[in-house]
């Protein structure tokens, strides 16, 4: 049977979408989504001492720093290109009381290290974290009645504190974690009231209450000493509320909101995007990072794989930002493409 004529042919008026997918260069030349150094931010975790690395055992790959080990990283990592670190302290117990009054002391070690940081490489960008539960006995985000009740605007007054002397020691951006309601606007009325208009606002503005935290909480040891983080963190069920808690954000004064985590939550990242006009940051959080490593030390996965398609979902979803564990391995890849 002989071939219709061409132009009545059904088969050659179909769309071939394939034709953009032929080679590499031609994939690369129509792709929709670029992750770069320049989207990422890398959290570090600094511990007191001297001459110390100690690897975190449930994020394998991840370490607290003394602060003369966390100086060479930082400036190894500038050289690879990643311009941001998210900053996060490891105190001892003896420093800690119900209060996390620890948190504003001008010689505290998060204090101590922006300003040896910004000393040594001060092209890299210092964003802090503004919460007290790395700082309190009871592991948890604010201050607690006799109840166990957290109490939201003291806490908010301490966590002012804490932003003040943190751009005191000369951060770039404070980054408040606690999901205490007002903190944003408190913190930029205090920050500007203090001469520090150019510090900015990064705002934990969707973080949900998520099983994904745990091997962060063991960097920090800062898990809760009862209880949960239910009252002040978002229900995963919800997404108006996201929405709503992003819209107060910004009217407050943040600079950037997130969404904390991201991959459970890239509904969300999406919806944030659509709905707001600041750059949107999402945190690719500890439990997200640990599930691929051990994947990949049991050989079942291709890690380096695994990792850019991870971050690249993140990226697609509608994050500017990404605060990953995997920042410095991206760069690495990335430069040796």
């Amino acid at each position: 049977m002989s071939r219709p004529h061409l132009e009545s042919d059904p088969l050659s008026l179909t769309r071939r979408p394939r034709r953009l997918r032929r080679n590499p260069s031609i994939r690369s030349l129509v792709s929709e989504t670029q992750l770069t150094v320049d989207d990422l931010i890398y959290p570090m975790f600094v511990m007191e001492g001297e001459n110390q690395r100690v690897e975190i055992a449930s994020m394998p790959g991840c370490y607290r720093y003394t602060l003369d080990l966390l100086l060479k990283e930082v400036a190894e990592l500038y050289t690879l290109g990643i311009k941001a670190i998210a900053l996060f302290p490891v105190v001892s117990e003896s420093k800690k009381d119900d209060n996390g009054t620890e948190s504003y002391n001008p010689e505290g070690l998060a204090q101590q290290t922006v300003t040896a940081i910004k000393a040594q490489t001060p092209e890299t960008i210092v964003i802090t974290d503004v919460a007290l539960d790395p700082f309190t006995t009871h592991g948890h985000d604010g201050v607690i009645d006799e109840n166990g009740v957290i109490l939201n605007d003291e806490t908010v007054a301490i966590l002012i504190k804490m932003a003040v002397s943190q751009a005191q020691a000369g951060c770039d951006m404070v980054a408040p974690s606690d999901m205490m309601d007002g903190r944003i606007g408190a913190i930029r009325k205090a920050l500007d009231e203090n001469g520090f208009t150019d510090v900015g606002i990064l705002a934990y503005s969707a973080k949900y209450a998520s099983a994904y935290y745990g091997p962060f909480r063991d960097a920090l040891d800062s898990a809760p000493k009862f209880g949960d983080k239910k009252t002040y963190q978002m229900d995963p069920a919800n997404a108006r509320e996201a929405l709503e808690e992003v819209a107060l954000d910004i009217i407050e004064g943040a600079d950037i909101v997130m969404v904390k985590p991201a991959l459970a939550y890239l509904d969300i990242i999406h919806q944030v995007k659509a709905n707001c006009n600041v750059p949107v940051a999402a945190y690719n959080v500890s439990g997200e990072y640990s599930l691929i490593k051990a994947a990949a030390q049991l050989g079942w996965i291709d890690e380096k794989k695994i990792i850019m398609e991870t971050l690249l979902s993140i990226k697609r979803a509608g994050a500017d930002l990404i605060l990953t564990y995997f920042a410095k391995e991206v760069a690495l890849i990335l430069h040796n493409k």
